[in-house]
């Protein structure tokens, strides 16, 4: 059997006594896109920074393309790309100065860095305003920017930390197209992000992790059925009367969870149906709407995790910046 592009067995790190990663492992075939997700302080940033040999791991093994992250940090680092939760670009450069920079710094010639940084500046739709100063470019054409940078010199692997954390929906959705286009040229990724559409629709396969360890792997559609058939959903856009109506249904169905604007019920039959519509009609509780759907990714990571909103960071000392060194592609 091949072995998978990144392999973490048994990796754990603490720091002072407390355990930030107790344990996991997993594996990302070649050529797929793996959704590692959990809750603020589940140790996501942590597992990426050992991976990427930012962080010695305190025991396991961790290896990327075959590289081991400690018997050979440099094989590790000339086989990724990494782009952090932060867009670490030089504000006082060009869109194109940049790309060309980073390029010099992974050894490229001056021709080859201009010539692939006018590809990328293309690519990531920044072609008008690459000759303009970051300091002009909005947060969504940093973060392209950014992404284009760590692809100055392809690498067999990209580690994308929270991508898309603040782009607007148009961006995103640019993003989203850059990595269905590297996955289909064969480029592993491993996607850390907050929000669950995205991990739902790039992800071949997803881990979650809750308290440091592993606690769920399978496809986003896996997941998805560990929730149910269907649930039912309760819409409610006035926040108090969305507090009443959680506690009136919490009372009969004790797993609800709260998610935009919307209640959650497992369960998703005519019979629930009806008997949420008579409970909050009882109540006096005015509702927006009330439908059954299937289950979205949003159930199945808070039935997992208790969770209703992932979070930024895990605690970590070296929490990934963007910045893992230029023979890192970063």
């Amino acid at each position: 059997m091949t072995e998978p592009m990144i392999q973490v067995e048994g990796l754990r790190k603490s720091f002072g006594k407390r355990a930030a990663v107790d344990g996991v492992s997993f594996g990302v075939p070649a050529g797929s896109v793996m959704g590692l997700l959990g809750p603020n302080g589940a140790g996501k940033t942590t597992v990426i920074n050992c991976l990427t040999t930012l962080l010695r791991p305190d025991a396991g093994r961790v290896s990327v393309a075959g590289f081991d992250v400690e018997r050979d940090p440099a094989g590790v680092r000339a086989s990724i790309a990494l782009t952090g939760q932060f867009a670490a670009v030089d504000q006082l450069l060009t869109g194109r100065q940049n790309l060309v920079l980073f390029g010099r710094l992974l050894r490229m010639s001056r021709r080859a860095a201009g010539e692939r940084a006018t590809e990328l500046l293309a690519r990531f739709d920044l072609a008008e305003s690459g000759d303009r100063g970051v300091r002009e470019y909005s947060g969504g054409m940093r973060r392209r920017l950014d992404l284009a940078a760590a692809l100055m010199v392809p690498r067999p692997v990209l580690v994308l930390d929270e991508p898309t954390t603040g782009l607007d929906p148009r961006s995103r959705h640019a993003m989203w197209r850059v990595v269905r286009e590297l996955r289909s040229a064969g480029t592993t990724v491993l996607l850390t992000t907050q929000y669950l559409e995205e991990a739902d629709r790039l992800a071949d396969g997803i881990v979650v992790v809750a308290r440091g360890k592993v606690i769920a792997t399978g496809t986003p559609e896996e997941l998805k059925g560990k929730v149910g058939v269907s649930v039912c959903e309760v819409r409610i856009d006035d926040e108090r009367a969305r507090r009443d109506a959680l506690v009136v249904l919490l009372d009969r169905w004790p797993d609800v969870t709260e998610g935009d604007g919307s209640i959650v019920v497992p369960g998703g039959d005519a019979r629930t149906l009806a008997e949420i519509v008579r409970r909050l009609t009882e109540a006096g509780v005015e509702t927006d709407n009330v439908a059954i759907r299937r289950p979205s990714l949003d159930d199945a990571f808070f039935a997992l995790t208790g969770h209703g909103a992932l979070g930024h960071h895990d605690g970590s000392p070296a929490a990934s910046n963007g910045r893992a060194g230029a023979g890192a592609g970063r």
